[in-house]
């Protein structure tokens, strides 16, 4: 599916040549720019085809067409979906948990990008699914998803500059005593694709966390990650002695929930085409505050 994109030459790049424009004013990546000079509308300046040689002018009109195609081998699945924002360029998404974001083994029609491409084929559109952000299959809460190659390089941008806010909640065994920061390089176990541990020849991994309440048993934490490596918050909290509650891999008991109690309650960003400031939040699921609602 086509998005379009216009821009009015101002005086500032008056005289400037195209791949200027492309490349300061809209950021695009020297790739997309590869994609757009293989068709005729990709790149126009006033209804006519244009190379990126050629110079604009002030009040000029420059359009560019970004084109898009269906995801192969990602089977539309009709699963429900928790929308809590959608424009032209994104969507975001309260993923429930006990579901993946890719298809894999074992996982083939039941993750979010199943449902994701069956809503695009359900309004007619064709779309690749790109997921901004990734949340493991039992982590609930937000997740962005780009519409197209366009937002989805910018939003990733976004992530490496540390630009695009992610907050996260989180209920730990035992009594957590004063607000924080776990400092602690995290790698992969030996002998093992899946666990990570806190080792001095790990990668840095940064976590702030906030007391939100003591139950005694459990306390509830808000977190924001300096880093994002995997298995980072259950790795963290596991190394100074509170696990997550039902993360029974890295010491928490289960005790009425079968996953980690986690949820990525906040998601926080610049929208790359209009520039308006998108804050969006969600709660915990029901599983997560039952454990300290008893």
């Amino acid at each position: 599916m086509d998005r379009v994109l216009e821009y009015e030459i101002p005086s500032e790049y008056d005289g400037a040549n195209i791949t200027t424009v492309l490349k300061q004013h809209f950021k695009i990546s020297t790739n997309l720019i590869k994609d757009l000079k293989k068709y005729k509308e990709g790149i126009q300046v006033n209804g006519e085809h244009k190379r990126v040689v050629d110079l604009a002018a002030k009040g000029d009109i420059l359009k560019i067409t970004i084109r898009d195609t269906a995801s192969e081998n990602i089977v539309p699945t009709d699963i429900p979906l928790d929308i809590v924002y959608e424009d032209e360029d994104v969507l975001v998404i309260n993923k429930p948990s006990n579901m993946p974001t890719h298809p894999s083994m074992g996982n083939y029609e039941n993750s979010l990008a199943n449902g994701v491409m069956y809503y695009y084929k359900s309004k007619g559109e064709e779309r690749v699914f790109r997921a901004v952000n990734r949340l493991d299959k039992d982590t609930s809460g937000l997740m962005a998803v780009a519409k197209n190659s366009y937002i989805h390089a910018r939003l990733g941008e976004e992530i490496q500059k540390k630009e695009l806010k992610r907050k996260y909640m989180c209920i730990v065994c035992g009594d957590v005593e004063r607000d924080g920061t776990v400092d602690a390089p995290i790698r992969r176990a030996d002998g093992s694709v899946i666990n990570r541990i806190v080792a001095p020849d790990g990668q840095r991994a940064v976590t702030h966390y906030r007391v939100v309440k003591r139950y005694g048993e459990y306390t509830l934490l808000e977190m924001e990650l300096e880093t994002g490596r995997t298995h980072q918050i259950r790795v963290h909290f596991s190394h100074i002695g509170h696990p997550l509650a039902g993360d029974d891999m890295y010491g928490g008991h289960l005790n009425g929930i079968g996953r980690q109690a986690l949820c990525c309650s906040k998601v926080l960003f610049v929208h790359p085409v209009t520039g308006h400031r998108i804050e969006l939040t969600c709660p915990p699921q029901d599983d997560m505050m039952a454990l300290v609602q008893l």
